[in-house]
Formats: structure tokens, C-alpha cells, sequence
């Protein structure tokens, strides 16, 4: 289990970020440290399971920002936190290639800390490449990005940016100047924008000072930002931030009506529509396929001990479980209260059942932090089979017959129908 490391001289305010950020990041544990002593045993303890560090500037034993220094030699990424900061202060620590500095001055100061962590979590499912012909530019980019938490691809000119999006087809953000040798950035975006548009892929253009090509030609042009050079490492950030979020914000919208609201994962309504289309493609390919009912064990008592708070944790919980081991062309729905139906397409029974076998384990040896604790749970499944007489509802039928024989059997169970 991951966990975040807040440390502050004000228990007051140490405890409140914390409790806050239980209830506002999710799947990692938060340890809380009051002074850099207490925060180096806890390092050294935990240090490879540390996502992220939050940090006073100014700690009794160690007033002048060592704590800074020593978590950045450990290799941990960052976050400053200060009571207030002169523009020599800020200048160094931004410098200091710590993800972000945040005043703490009152609650809204304090709640970017949590939208920030929850970004950079985020961030780590995207691929983002920076096309730069200046190495030493294009160094200090990728630090920044790297900070950001994503996974970094640097190109020295176009062309070269070019393969590496030929070979990554799943690149969110670009990052290109403008004047490079081979190939322009203008050049690169026209061609990006061939294949995928603004709402899917990122493009941020940055020129130099001495430019005469302005800001309307790249957004014109289907970038979807522009920066000029010299920038601060803070503007670059929000824009980064600002692009990435409105292409999620987009697809969010447009996802919604087939996604579930609190687990992400589709709902019945779209279960259906994609499965009546892949039904028909079986049928004529002979492509087997099983479907799976998946129930939460005693869901009621997670919600009777943690509140409805801790449920809807333990449902996303287990939703981000089945879309991490599930492949990308089979289908995740969450179908009710914490049943949830799962389509493993192109398979063999006898790798859909080791796959749930399996499945069902590793859930079982799971932990789920909630408020200070970590709860284990167990789910029950049942599984089905694709057959050439059977109608869609009749496997889903069966399958719900064998999550019954699952549950009336014990629990954590996976059952096959007959």
C-alpha cells in the first residue's frame, strides 16, 4: 500500500491535512511526523512505499528547510509547505525540483494540496512527450514532468518526435518548440491533429522571445496552449494542469452517460449496447467468450461499521481492481449495489475460470485504507459460458444462479454454472 508523508510542527493543522486527505485521496495510507527526526526514522521505515511528501519549510530541528533537502536525496517527490515566503526563499526552493510549494495560510490553500496529489496520481497513467532540440532545456523539462508524475519521452526535432508517436499511440500530452531543426513544431502539431484531436491528445507550443509567429497560428492550428520562453516553472505547471484537466473534464461528460457515477466503470445501459454488437460478432466469428457476476461479501457490514463513506470506498476499490485486471477489450459494469458483471472476451473456460480463481485471491489479500484502518474483503463469483442457443439474458441467468450456489456455499467463492 502506498502512503503519503505530511510533516508539520502544528499538530492541529498536521492532523486536520490528514484527515482531510483520507477522505479526499484515495488507496494510500497517511503517516503524520511533527518534527525531521520523527519524519527520517519514518522514511527510512517506509521509503519505498512513500508517493509523496508534504512538508513544513520551517521544522524546530530544522529551520531552514533541511527537511527539503534531505527527502528530495532520498528521491521522494515534494510538495513545500510554508506560512509565508520571501521571493529569494521561493526562488530556491522552487528551484529545488520539488513538485509545487502551497501557502498555508487557509482552508482553500490547503485543499490544493489534495487536488494536487489527486492530479499527480492521475498523471501516472499518461505518456507525455517533449520535443525540444536543446538538450539542456529539454533535460530541465523532463525533470518537471517526471515531477508531475508522468512517464516522460523526449525527442531532439520533429521527425524524431514523430516515430515516437507512431510507436506510442497512447501519448496524452505533447510538449514541442517551435524553431527545430528537421521538423517544426507547427509541422508536428498539423500532423498529430491527422489522427487525434484536441479532446484526446494534449499539445502545448512554446516559442522564444524573439519569435514572430504568435499565439493565434498553433491555436488555429489545434494546440491546445502556447507558452513563451522564458516561462516560470509555476506557469508551466498550470498549464500542464489546465490542459490535462480539460481534456479529462471533456471525456468525462461524455462518458457519463454510460459510466457508473461513483466507480467510473460502465453501467448496465451501455452493458448491454456493447454486448447486443459483440454477441453478433461472436456469433458469426466463433469467438467464446464467459461472463462473470461478481458480489462484495457481507457489503452491509462495511457500511454499518464505516458509514456509506467507507462503502462507496471498498465499491471503488474493487471497480479499479477489476479494470486493472481485466484486459482493455473485455467489459466492466457494475450492474447494482456491489454486484458487478464481468465479460472476459476471446477466452477459453479454462483460462476465464483460473482468471477468476485468481482474481478472487488477490482481492481477498487486499487492503482497503479507511479512516486510519485497512479492511479486507472478500467477494463470491459466478461464472457462465457463451452459448450458441442461449440468449444474452439467459448467461447472465446462469451466472447469477452460480453467484447464488457461491454465496450459499460460504462465500469467497467462484462457481461455475452448470
Amino acid at each position: 500500500m502506498e502512503r503519503i508523508l505530511v510533516v508539520d510542527d502544528n499538530k492541529a493543522l498536521a492532523k486536520l491535512i490528514a484527515k482531510q486527505m483520507d477522505k479526499s485521496v484515495e488507496d494510500m495510507l497517511i503517516d503524520v511526523a511533527h518534527d525531521f527526526a520523527e519524519a527520517k526514522a519514518m522514511i527510512e521505515r517506509n521509503k519505498s512505499e512513500y508517493f509523496m511528501t508534504i512538508l513544513d519549510l520551517n521544522l524546530p530541528d530544522a529551520p531552514n528547510g533541511e527537511i527539503v533537502d534531505y527527502v528530495l536525496s532520498k528521491g521522494l517527490p515534494a510538495i513545500v509547505l510554508t506560512g509565508s515566503i520571501d521571493e529569494k526563499t521561493k526562488q530556491t526552493f522552487i528551484h529545488k525540483d520539488i513538485v509545487d510549494y502551497v501557502y498555508k495560510s487557509n482552508m482553500d490553500d490547503i485543499n490544493y494540496i489534495f487536488q494536487m496529489i489527486n492530479r499527480l496520481n492521475k498523471n501516472r497513467q499518461y505518456k507525455a512527450l517533449i520535443v525540444e532540440d536543446s538538450m539542456p532545456f529539454r533535460n530541465n523539462l523532463k525533470k518537471i514532468l517526471t515531477s508531475l508524475q508522468f512517464k516522460v519521452l523526449t525527442a531532439a526535432h520533429g521527425e524524431e518526435a514523430m516515430s515516437y508517436f507512431a510507436d506510442n499511440p497512447d501519448i496524452k500530452l505533447i510538449i514541442t518548440d517551435y524553431r527545430m531543426p528537421v521538423k517544426d513544431g507547427l509541422e508536428i502539431l498539423k500532423e498529430v491533429r491527422k489522427e487525434r484531436d484536441k479532446n484526446s491528445l494534449g499539445v502545448i507550443v512554446m516559442t522564444s522571445p524573439s519569435e514572430s509567429v504568435g499565439a493565434p497560428v498553433f491555436l488555429k492550428n489545434g494546440a491546445n496552449d502556447f507558452i513563451a520562453k522564458p516561462f516560470e516553472k509555476e506557469e508551466l505547471i498550470c498549464r500542464i494542469n489546465n490542459t490535462i484537466e480539460a481534456m479529462e473534464n471533456i471525456n468525462q461528460i461524455a462518458n457519463f452517460a454510460n459510466r457508473d457515477f461513483l466507480t467510473g466503470v460502465f453501467n448496465r445501459r451501455y452493458f448491454y449496447s456493447d454486448m447486443e454488437n459483440y454477441i453478433a460478432h461472436c456469433e458469426e466469428a466463433a469467438e467464446p467468450y464467459a461472463i462473470a457476476m461478481l458480489d462484495i461479501d457481507h457489503f452491509k457490514n462495511i457500511n454499518d461499521a464505516y458509514g456509506h463513506e467507507g462503502g462507496d470506498k471498498v465499491l471503488k476499490f474493487i471497480a479499479k481492481k477489476l479494470i486493472d485486471e481485466t484486459k482493455e477489450n473485455d467489459l466492466v459494469a457494475r450492474f447494482g449495489g456491489e454486484e458487478f458483471c464481468i465479460v472476459l472476451k476471446n477466452i477459453s473456460q479454462e483460462e476465464a475460470v483460473k482468471f477468476f480463481v485468481n482474481l478472487r485471491a488477490k482481492i481477498a489479500s487486499s487492503k482497503i485504507p479507511i479512516k486510519q484502518e485497512t479492511v479486507s474483503v472478500t467477494v463470491s463469483i459466478g461464472i457462465a459460458f457463451n452459448k450458441s442457443d442461449y440468449h444474452l439474458d439467459e448467461i447472465l441467468e446462469s451466472a447469477d444462479e452460480a453467484l447464488y450456489t457461491a454465496k450459499e456455499s460460504g462465500r469467497n467463492r467462484v462457481e461455475v454454472a452448470q
